[in-house]
């Protein structure tokens, strides 16, 4: 499942990198939950919960079965 969701985030990435922002792949843990940093202008646009839930997460779970969720975590 891995390889699929960082192959669904490359597809979403130029999209982002076009606003000046980015998004990294984490990990994904037993119950399909996706954690993503999202870095650049998306780290701090007070619009990243709509872009993640609205559009990175729907885009994740209809290309990767099993993802239950998309989760942003902070920098590590």
């Amino acid at each position: 499942m891995e390889s699929d969701v960082v192959q669904a985030i490359d597809a979403i990435r130029p999209v982002l990198q076009a606003d000046g922002g980015d998004i990294v792949f984490r990990d994904v843990d037993d119950a399909g939950v996706v954690h993503v940093e999202l870095v650049g202008a998306c780290g701090t646009c007070p619009i990243s919960t709509t872009t993640l839930r609205a559009g990175v997460e729907r885009i994740i779970k209809d290309r990767v079965p099993g993802v239950s969720a998309v989760e942003a975590v902070d920098a590590a």
